[in-house]
């Protein structure tokens, strides 16, 4: 006997002994695993014991959401009668247990397994819905645009913070390190040199006086002479940035006044030196003078850019005031829109046109100059023509010349200055026209919080919230200054808010409309005695508006219009102004040529009154990039507007007189000069008689020039 019996029959023995002597029922002894017996092959076993099969692929939906189906492009067409039937049932499978997942509960749904044989089937082809006539020669599917991932634009929203960042930059960048550039250079050295050079020619003009009168002795005459030539070198080296000014002009191929300054000098210092030999005093003192002015026209230049360049570095907003043309009654307007720094980094530095002349003038002037003296020459020496040419040049060119196209710009930029404008160059000046209309709205000439309400009657049986009700709807369905007023009151007794039918505005100082069944009219006292309505003599007040319902009068509001220093300066200068023309484009029904006179002081007849609509339409006139840029402000209010406008204009006015007063002294003088080169009278070349020429037309040209002082 084996073992593996001993072992069995030691158990049975075991088991009815603890049994209690009861048999067990017999039973087919199982197979022990551990015997070499073969075992019988086991079914394979799919729960606990998985074949290694190829990993279930899951089929999922990327987003919850319904299926968007696109239908593909229309080119090629598609095949619409062959292809064979898809079922979708796995699809749907597919999505319900994705949902599900997503949902949290699984339980309910059973993962779908693709076969592999399945995966490389082509992509199926969803069965697209056939027309009514699919067989139709002109049917052409309606296809869908694809429904993909666009990018949301995002408005452009108006950021006032990121407005002035920008715009900081900008003014660092660009008028902020010219100021400092040109604060660098300073003004110190100007001053003192034109200082110096006012000395100078003091000294000299004086010697050339008392030499004229008499009172200097003929053996001090070598040395007053070169004392004349010593100061005429003096002078040069003080202004000598001038002259090399204008030999970097010739280099550049480009004839200023400059340039003009060099050659004189040039001519003088020979002649200087003939005089020596000769013992005649020299143009010294002319020359003193034209180098004097030629020096302040430089300090006027420096101290105009770097006024302007302090005012916009200033700035924390700007302003434009473009022309508009054909604004109204084919006259251009001035509206005043968003200004940039280029309008004046890029336009401030550009020539006027009155300076190129001049310039042009210059050139002539040297070439009439260099032919009297050619002419002097032939006809009575070389020492007598280089005299005439001296003073040819001296008088062909007035000292005031130098100065008359800058010091207008530099008198009316210190105005500005305080104002917070600057003039865009030349290009900005020169569109002012003499023919031109200014608009005005009800923020130029009441800014806010200008009108203010000193107390209020009522009248009749209405409530008085309705009373302010109805005159407030009114007021803003019209529009103008008094909006704010009244809706401020409107909130403060809680009252509603009526919509207002068939509003008319009437010229006499008053509106009309309808609110609900009844008739209001808002307006002055001389309107609601135009319009019959009963005014007591108590009711009468100088400055209010009444309000009348159903012809009653039923309120009286006492309102007072504050005169803005800013709004004052501004209309004065405006209406005094000839060819141009204020238009009142205010929404404001009290405001009239009455009531704008009594308030302002001003003469309102030169001002344009239009009818509504005509007004309406004028305010929606807004400019646009392609319309000029006049002047730039950093200030809200009238004045700074108003005066860059009338100040251009004068500017503009200044210069051209003033190059005419010049040219004509210039041509005048060199017509003397030509005719003295003829005849050969030396005796009136005298260095007094040229010096008294050039202070008598310093006269008018300084007069001009100062112009701009009557704004």
């Amino acid at each position: 006997m084996d073992q593996t019996e001993e072992l069995e029959f030691s158990l049975e023995d075991i088991l009815r002994e603890f049994g209690g002597g009861t048999d067990l029922p017999e039973e087919p002894a199982p197979e022990p695993i551990w015997v070499s017996i073969p075992e019988p092959e086991p079914e394979p076993i799919r729960v606990s014991i998985p074949e290694p099969e190829p990993e279930p692929i899951w089929v999922s939906i990327p987003e919850p959401e319904p299926v968007r189906v696109s239908i593909p492009e229309p080119e090629p067409e598609p095949d619409l009668l062959s292809g064979d039937t898809v079922r979708l049932d796995k699809i749907q499978q597919a999505v319900m247990a994705e949902s599900a997942r997503d949902l949290g509960d699984t339980a309910e749904f059973e993962p779908i397994r693709v076969p592999r044989e399945e995966m490389d089937e082509p992509p199926m082809e969803l069965p697209v819905e056939l027309p009514v006539e699919p067989f139709s020669d002109s049917w052409e599917p309606d296809y869908e645009e694809p429904m993909g991932d666009y990018p949301i634009q995002e408005p452009i929203v108006f950021r006032p913070k990121s407005r002035a960042k920008e715009l900081r930059q900008k003014l660092v960048s660009g008028p902020e390190q010219r100021y400092y550039s040109l604060t660098e250079l300073g003004l110190g050295r100007l001053q003192l040199s034109m200082i110096l050079n006012l000395i100078v020619f003091a000294f000299a003009a004086g010697f050339t006086a008392l030499y004229a009168w008499g009172m200097i002795s003929p053996e001090r005459l070598r040395l007053l002479v070169f004392v004349q030539f010593l100061g005429m070198l003096l002078s040069a080296l003080l202004g000598c940035y001038r002259m090399m000014e204008g030999i970097a002009d010739l280099m550049k191929l480009r004839f200023s006044t400059n340039t003009l300054l060099v050659f004189t000098f040039v001519v003088c210092c020979v002649d200087g030196v003939l005089c020596l030999q000769e013992l005649r005093v020299p143009v010294s003192a002319a020359f003193s003078l034209e180098m004097t002015m030629a020096i302040w026209a430089t300090y006027h230049r420096r101290s105009t850019e770097m006024g302007q360049m302090d005012t916009l570095r200033r700035a924390t907003d700007l302003y434009s005031v473009a022309c508009v043309p054909d604004y109204h009654e084919g006259k251009p307007g001035f509206r005043t829109g968003r200004g940039e720094v280029e309008h004046f980094m890029n336009h401030y530095a550009e020539q006027p046109e009155p300076e190129r002349i001049l310039d042009w003038y210059a050139l002539s002037t040297l070439a009439a100059g260099l032919i009297i003296g050619i002419l002097g020459g032939i006809r009575h020496g070389f020492s007598a023509g280089v005299q005439v040419c001296a003073a040819a040049l001296l008088v062909g060119m007035p000292a005031t010349a130098f100065i008359s196209q800058v010091r207008p710009m530099a008198i009316l930029e210190k105005r500005l200055h305080k104002l917070g404008s600057v003039l865009c160059g030349w290009q900005g000046v020169k569109a002012v026209r003499r023919q031109a209309v200014y608009p005005l709205e009800d923020s130029d000439l009441f800014p806010a919080g200008a009108a203010k309400l000193n107390g209020v009657k009522f009248y009749g049986d209405r409530e008085p919230d309705e009373i302010v009700a109805y005159a407030t709807a009114l007021i803003r369905a019209n529009g103008g200054a008094l909006v704010a007023l009244f809706g401020r009151m409107l909130e403060s007794r809680g009252g509603y808010h009526y919509t207002v039918e068939n509003l008319n505005t009437y010229s006499g100082g008053g509106i009309g409309g309808e609110i609900g069944d009844d008739a209001v009219l808002v307006g002055t006292l001389q309107f609601m005695q135009d319009m019959g309505v009963d005014m007591g003599e108590g009711t009468r007040v100088s400055q209010a508006v009444y309000c009348a319902i159903d012809g009653v009068l039923s309120g009286v509001f006492a309102v007072t219009y504050g005169k803005a220093k800013s709004s004052v300066a501004g209309l004065h200068t405006l209406c005094g102004y000839r060819g141009l023309t204020p238009v009142v484009i205010c929404e404001d029904f009290m405001l009239n040529e009455s009531s704008i006179r009594s308030r302002f002081g001003v003469n309102a007849r030169r001002m344009a009154f239009p009818a509504r609509s005509v007004r309406l339409e004028l305010a929606q006139k807004e400019p646009d990039e392609t319309d000029t840029v006049v002047a730039l402000t950093t200030k809200e209010g009238l004045a700074p507007k108003a005066f860059a406008v009338t100040g251009a204009r004068v500017v503009q006015s200044a210069m051209k007189v003033g190059l005419i007063i010049h040219m004509v002294g210039g041509i005048l003088g060199l017509l003397m000069m030509a005719a003295l080169a003829w005849v050969g009278a030396s005796e009136i070349l005298s260095p007094a008689n040229v010096l008294l020429y050039e202070l008598v037309w310093m006269l008018p040209g300084l007069l001009v020039t100062e112009w701009t002082r009557t704004l």
